[in-house]
């Protein structure tokens, strides 16, 4: 017979599937349940994803930051604050963020807060900034395509 923890989890993984399938509602319920039976970092953030996908993005930075105080070695919600806010429209407070992901212990897959962070400043037209976040990204993830196209362009827009 399986604890709390690990039936948390197994209703974790449920939810996660059923988000990435596209019914959110199902998987709402599922990270509730697990978050009944036992608080975990990722069960909060994944409801925080389910809750942005709903344009909730106020509550899915509030579950974040649920995440963020249950395990704070885990990235991930760090880094979906920076991307909430930046679709908030407040870069300027994403940056934080990202830095904190960069530096997280426990975060999978870590390129992301440098991509994520590379595309501010280049928004921004702080295209050397962005050239070492995407440089970053690829020491990560060699071979990431999206900092490859971004690395790309920003050489063809500095020369």
């Amino acid at each position: 017979m399986p604890d709390a923890f690990e039936e948390a989890v197994d209703l974790w993984r449920q939810g996660t599937a059923r988000l990435i399938a596209g019914d959110l509602d199902e998987a709402v319920r599922l990270f509730t349940r697990s978050l009944e039976l036992k608080p975990t970092a990722e069960a909060y953030t994944f409801r925080g994803w389910a809750y942005s996908f709903e344009g909730r993005l106020d509550d899915a930075i509030d579950e974040c930051r649920k995440a963020i105080a249950t395990d704070p070695t885990f990235g991930n919600p760090y880094n979906d604050i920076g991307c909430y806010l930046m679709e908030c429209g407040r870069p300027e407070e994403a940056v934080e963020w990202f830095e904190k992901a960069k530096e997280a212990p426990r975060y999978e897959p870590r390129h992301f807060p440098y991509l994520n962070l590379g595309r501010l400043r280049a928004a921004r037209g702080e295209f050397a900034e962005a050239l070492v976040e995407f440089q970053g990204a690829l020491e990560r993830c060699p071979g990431d395509p999206i900092a490859l196209r971004f690395l790309e362009a920003l050489k063809n827009h500095v020369n």
